[in-house]
């Protein structure tokens, strides 16, 4: 593994990976994690040539969960230990000022419950009134107060449960990033939040941090790389013991084998994270996926579904995702814009507009650019209908928030 390190060829690595594991893996197995074939698998380890994209070799050293120290490039989004610059300078709301500081009130080490506590009411924000409302603060706090911290000397096991509390919060950045639309420091905060993780063997936390990145490339339609980044989270789930997780790992790659028009890959996967999920013990949620419950599932699958052409099944799942649980106002937004999505192309045309416009009245106080995106594909769904005066009356609505039926294709 050294020699092959040394001689800069993933392609070398690759093979060195798999003859260092005991029983040998197999290029088959490799090429599933990497999603990949076995021949490209095959090829990468024969070729004279290294490859040298760095977006490749980044994810393919994050899922096999090679240190950075060993490899002769940079991971994704390594800019400072708990990304403070990143933080900063994604954030740019106030003209290159500095971001206005979270107070604490105190000149003390932070503490991992004081982060935990902390984490729990910028996820509060973050799910009542979308990731624009206080990105500005947390990246201040993260800049500020959580970068310094990070070099404090600390005993073994409370370093583990500090570095974990603050991947959390990286992970929780790096949605209020997606949601407004900034994918790019999205992307690098779950990224530094999922190598905080395997450095101190957190593998539930990196299961989530990979699930996460699979929702997000799903949500850029990106098939294939929501297929291998779900694949590596359910490898990394599987041995946790919390069902909630193999579940949501598993619906995570039903959604992208959707998007690659694989229904039988799909529906498999679907199938196992509802037997995941019946095994799922309302107790042993960890907080951070709390979120996760059968409203959650149900809209997963529902997006499935519609992915699939299977419109009346989306349907059904659409519907049973309105039952959820009170606070989550911008989810509940989506899967209300998700079921009038849907019947609009059902040709229901007056419950569409019904539905639809009870999205529109959640999303006025939303700061979530995801919010627009999914209101935007719900006019675009209308579009062939925009002369019944229905759709017309609610065309005028949609205006005033600056969608219209004519703009182009979203999620």
């Amino acid at each position: 593994m050294s020699e092959a390190l040394q001689a800069r060829h993933f392609g070398r690595v690759l093979y060195a990976y798999r003859y260092e594991h005991r029983p040998v893996i197999t290029q088959a197995a490799l090429a599933r994690w990497l999603n990949m074939t076995q021949a490209q698998i095959s090829r990468l380890e024969r070729g004279a040539k290294p490859p040298s994209d760095l977006d490749k070799l980044g994810t393919w050293a994050l899922i096999l969960h090679i240190p950075e120290s060993l490899l002769w490039f940079r991971l994704p989004g390594r800019e400072t230990p708990a990304s403070a610059t990143s933080a900063r300078v994604g954030f740019g709301w106030f003209g290159g000022r500095r971001a206005p500081s979270l107070n604490t009130g105190a000149s003390a080490p932070l503490s991992v419950d004081s982060i935990r506590e902390t984490t729990a009411t910028f996820r509060g924000l973050d799910n009542r009134f979308g990731g624009g409302h206080a990105r500005a603060m947390l990246g201040a706090y993260l800049a500020d107060e959580v970068a310094p911290a990070m070099h404090d000397h600390r005993p073994g096991n409370v370093q583990v449960e500090f570095v974990s509390a603050v991947a959390e919060l990286n992970q929780l950045a790096g949605w209020m990033a997606y949601d407004v639309g900034d994918m790019l420091s999205g992307r690098r905060h779950l990224q530094q939040a999922l190598q905080m993780c395997q450095r101190v063997g957190d593998h539930a936390l990196s299961a989530e941090m990979l699930a996460g990145m699979s929702h997000q490339a799903a949500h850029a339609r990106d098939g294939a790389g929501s297929v291998g980044l779900a694949r590596a989270a359910r490898e990394t789930a599987a041995d946790t013991g919390l069902a909630a997780l193999e579940s949501e790992t598993a619906v995570m790659e039903a959604h992208g084998l959707a998007l690659v028009r694989d229904k039988r890959g799909s529906v498999a996967a679907l199938r196992d994270a509802e037997d995941a999920f019946g095994r799922v013990d309302q107790v042993e949620h960890p907080p951070w996926l709390s979120y996760y419950d059968a409203a959650y599932l149900a809209a997963k699958m529902a997006h499935c579904m519609r992915e699939l052409g299977e419109l009346r099944a989306a349907e059904r799942f659409a519907r049973r995702s309105l039952e959820m649980s009170a606070g989550y106002d911008r989810g509940k937004l989506f899967n209300i814009a998700l079921l009038a999505s849907i019947l609009a192309d059902l040709r229901e045309i007056e419950e569409a507009c019904a539905v639809g416009r009870d999205a529109l009245h959640l999303g006025r106080k939303l700061q979530s650019a995801r919010t627009r995106l999914y209101l935007q594909d719900f006019a675009k769904r209308l579009h062939r209908h925009r002369t019944m005066p229905v759709v017309a009356e609610l065309g005028d609505e949609l205006a005033a928030l600056g969608i219209s039926f004519g703009a182009a294709p979203t999620a």
